[in-house]
């Protein structure tokens, strides 16, 4: 091999020099395919290692499951003038006699100021007794309070309305455009109204999520959901707790992709190639596509289906591997699912070299580097000083020397 000068070298070549003369370890980005290999259920470790396909990425798609009760979404929507306990009524009979129960001599109508609607929904009217009044309208309570004075005087007349009280009332939290307490109105009675009316959401939509708290009652459900399924849309009840919230999923990126990080969900399910495509695809120069590697711990009922046995019992640690070069390796890619708390870690290709491209001679020369990773420093004295006879970790682990790599 023809010796090749460097003048960049030259600065750093005192450094570099002294780190090949020592003897220290180099950390690596982490374990190859044959290491992750090596320490699998089959060869004696403690996970299992399993090659993607068709039946494992089906086995293993399971989603957040988000969604309201039977109890949310077969209720009934509210009028806009239900009556709720706490408010405050105001009553009006008419007795059409000189002589009524309830009118003082000489008068035939009765004003019954402040009727208040007790914790337990009911009122009290002098000959008419305890009537339920909470989840009814004010035209409903008049009939049934008509309706049983009828029985003691001829034909009364009654009215009734609301005097103090805010109604039924939700109240919205969280990411939304103006947090607050809401009464239902007759226009926004539903979940998705009452949000719109709120100025709906501030985040990504495809990543919210609501949260319906109704006395001992949670529900949860995206919001993509919310309007791609009409169901869905629940009719709100008064003291109803609305959340608006961003989705708490992440994963780790470790190995020879773009960034090493914990990356949040971007959408309501997330791909293994989404998932490498949101930290910056693979290194180009150090990842292997045939080792890219999806660490979870997995259910026991989910690796019954993936392994085809029964015998073992709680989670299990599961390692699964996509090989992209495979002709259909970005389909199997783009088909298994990232779950919340996975490490996606793609193995180092082990081909560390430096090469040089003569494009006038159409040649290319390897200049240093045997195309394994260098994983310790040793000292090269009394050795051959051909520097592609030794392997290598990056182009920082060579020297400039007597004008001689």
């Amino acid at each position: 091999m023809k010796s090749v000068p460097f003048r960049w070298a030259r600065p750093i070549a005192l450094l570099a020099a002294m780190a090949v003369v020592s003897s220290c370890g180099l950390p690596q980005v982490g374990p190859n395919k044959r290491q992750i290999f090596a320490g699998s259920v089959q060869k004696e470790g403690d996970a299992f290692v399993v090659a993607v396909n068709d039946r494992v990425t089906r086995a293993t798609a399971v989603a957040p499951a988000l969604g309201f009760s039977p109890g949310f979404i077969n209720a009934g929507q509210l009028g806009s003038d239900t009556i709720n306990p706490g408010d405050t009524l105001g009553l009006t009979i008419w007795e059409n006699v000189d002589d009524g129960l309830l009118a003082a001599q000489g008068a035939n109508a009765t004003v019954l100021e402040e009727v208040q609607v007790d914790g337990s929904g009911f009122i009290f009217v002098p000959y008419a007794g305890r009537i339920k009044a909470a989840g009814n309208s004010p035209e409903a309570i008049r009939r049934i309070i008509t309706n049983k004075l009828s029985e003691q005087t001829p034909d009364p007349q009654v009215q009734v309305r609301r005097l103090a009280g805010d109604g039924a009332t939700v109240s919205l939290v969280g990411s939304v455009g103006a947090q607050g307490v809401y009464a239902i109105e007759r226009p926004t009675r539903t979940l998705a109204t009452m949000l719109a009316r709120a100025g709906g959401v501030t985040i990504t939509p495809q990543i919210a999520q609501v949260t319906v708290l109704r006395g001992n009652q949670r529900g949860k459900i995206w919001l993509e959901d919310l309007y791609s399924h009409p169901e869905l849309d629940i009719a709100l009840r008064g003291g109803d707790r609305i959340l608006i919230e961003e989705d708490t999923r992440s994963f780790v990126a470790l190995g020879a992709t773009g960034a090493q990080q914990k990356v949040p969900f971007e959408t309501k399910n997330l791909s293994a190639l989404e998932g490498i495509a949101q930290v910056g695809g693979l290194n180009a120069g150090t990842a292997d596509p045939t080792g890219v590697f999806v660490f979870r711990n997995e259910p026991e009922a989910v690796v019954a289906q993936v392994l085809g046995r029964n015998d073992l019992q709680g989670a299990q640690r599961m390692v699964y591997v996509l090989d992209l070069t495979k002709p259909n390796g970005m389909f199997m890619a783009r088909d298994f699912v990232i779950r919340d708390g996975d490490t996606l870690y793609v193995a180092d290709n082990l081909n560390h070299m430096i090469r040089k491209v003569d494009l006038k001679e159409g040649r290319v020369t390897t200049i240093a580097g045997t195309g394994k990773m260098l994983t310790s420093y040793t000292t090269l004295r009394g050795r051959s000083s051909n520097p592609t006879r030794y392997a290598m970790s990056n182009p920082w682990d060579l020297a400039l020397v007597g004008g001689r790599l």
